[in-house]
């Protein structure tokens, strides 16, 4: 980031920045003796850091706030604004990088995501409550701004390095995760958030733990990998355990890791055995609990009454919906709302974030969104196809395909994808604009867009990189 500002205005801004606080300290002392304004002052100096290091740290920060904002975690206050503070910056200052200096060139996924955000913006003109839905369109506007240029500009250029540093990073969030549930803390919440945020990592932990290397960071990543899927299993989210099976088994298979797939099935089903004798009631309680959710008529019967309701507003508004994030048969709103989270009176459950946009954007506003996730799904085809075929495990695009396509089976169940406040909503969409790029065009021999010969890897290299 430091190289595209000019070092005179770096420079000028820092010491304009220290002449403001020092008056301030002067003339006003008593601002600095709040904890509030403390915090905002530090807060601005991490953001002011970030800004600086663009490239390297603000992904990361981007990630951290929604993280944060999102968490049950105590002593964590005023991230539900912040967190639109620091996406806000990412947007600017990653659209005024591209407008300058260039970037990834504009492709058909982005012409469709300008359409889904002015179908929101269409869909807010003819809803019932206008303003929050106009917040939920400029909402999704930052976030599709920050993912097309922020995102991108985080992983050109070097997007094998990335994506092991999201490997990373996803050791340490289900080591802090496990940590927190050891000790009795809910670090989700709902536990369908736990499942949801556990089967967006287990992708990425099983690809690190099978690039090879050394066998210390194998072993610790392979370990990490099953707490992480012990985690999907003990939030009882269907959808969760559903896309981490199917994910994991497609990679394994894509991989040509038949060994690993069965020694996995092998000891799963050795677990399944154990319990059932230790435990002969532990068998049918987990079937009710986690099939059935508790109701004896099927298994989706949780999700008929949301889904019901998302039909009916289909079909009462089907071509501009009611709004992003609204619903027609919601409450008026009270008095001193904030604008910075969802507001539970206008607001509903739709089972699907599927059903979800067609219910606020109708036909026409989410249009544009399948098409966004049709070529998803044509690049992860092409990605599976191009691995299976060239044998290469270690190109980039590999664990962000299996990535997104655990999100997009998940979303058929829970309505998270077009929540832009929601943690996995940003990651999604961020990951998926990198993912467009990377993905391999169908040649033997792919040449990223920074460059990079990504595809032209030895078997060695391939299996054991450095």
């Amino acid at each position: 980031m430091t190289d595209r500002v000019p070092s005179g205005l770096l420079v000028s801004g820092a010491i304009g920045a220290a002449l403001t606080l020092g008056y301030l300290a002067y003339s006003r002392p008593w601002y600095f003796t709040s904890q509030t304004n403390l915090g905002a002052v530090l807060g601005l100096e991490i953001l002011i850091v970030a800004v600086w290091l663009y490239r390297r740290v603000f992904f990361l920060v981007v990630v951290l706030s929604f993280l944060l904002a999102g968490s049950n975690l105590q002593y964590v206050t005023g991230w539900t604004r912040i967190r639109w503070v620091v996406l806000l910056t990412g947007a600017f200052v990653g659209l005024l990088i591209v407008l300058k200096d260039g970037g990834p060139r504009f492709q058909l996924f982005d012409l469709f995501a300008v359409f889904g955000v002015l179908g929101t913006f269409i869909s807010a003109s003819v809803s019932r409550y206008p303003t929050v839905a106009l917040l939920k369109g400029f909402s999704m506007l930052l976030l599709f701004v920050y993912a097309g240029t922020g995102a991108r500009i985080a992983a050109t250029e070097r997007e094998r390095r990335f994506v092991l540093g999201l490997v990373t990073g996803c050791e340490v969030l289900v080591g802090a995760t496990a940590l927190s549930y050891a000790v009795g803390h809910n670090a989700w919440g709902n536990p369908n958030s736990l499942g949801a945020l556990m089967a967006f990592v287990s992708p990425l932990l099983l690809w690190g733990a099978l690039l090879g290397g050394r066998l210390s960071v194998q072993r610790r990543r392979l370990i990490l990998y099953v707490l992480c899927v012990y985690l999907v299993f003990y939030s009882h989210s269907r959808a969760s355990i559903g896309a981490v099976l199917v994910s994991s088994g497609l990679l394994l298979l894509v991989l040509r890791k038949y060994k690993v797939a069965i020694e996995g099935t092998v000891v799963l089903v050795i677990v399944v055995s154990a319990v059932s004798i230790y435990r002969p009631d532990a068998a049918p309680s987990l079937a009710s609990s986690v099939i059935y959710k508790n109701a004896a008529t099927g298994i989706l019967t949780s999700r008929t009454s949301p889904w019901q309701e998302a039909v009916a507003n289909i079909s009462n508004n089907p071509w501009f919906g009611t709004g992003l994030g609204t619903t027609s048969n919601g409450y008026a709103l009270a008095e001193g709302q904030g604008m910075f989270a969802s507001y539970s009176e206008v607001t509903t459950e739709h089972g699907s974030s599927y059903l979800a946009v067609l219910s606020g954007v109708g036909l026409v506003g989410a249009l544009p969104f399948f098409v966004m996730l049709i070529i998803l799904v044509v690049k992860i085809v092409r990605t599976v196809s191009w691995t299976w075929t060239s044998r290469i495990s270690s190109h980039p695009a590999v664990p962000l395909a299996m990535l997104i396509l655990a999100a997009i089976l998940h979303a058929a169940f829970e309505d998270w994808m077009f929540a832009a406040g929601n943690y996995l909503c940003v990651f999604f969409w961020s990951v998926a604009f990198i993912f467009v790029d990377l993905a391999p065009k169908g040649a033997s021999h792919y040449v990223s867009p920074s460059g990079t010969q990504l595809g032209q890897l030895g078997p060695t290299q391939a299996t054991h990189p450095q």
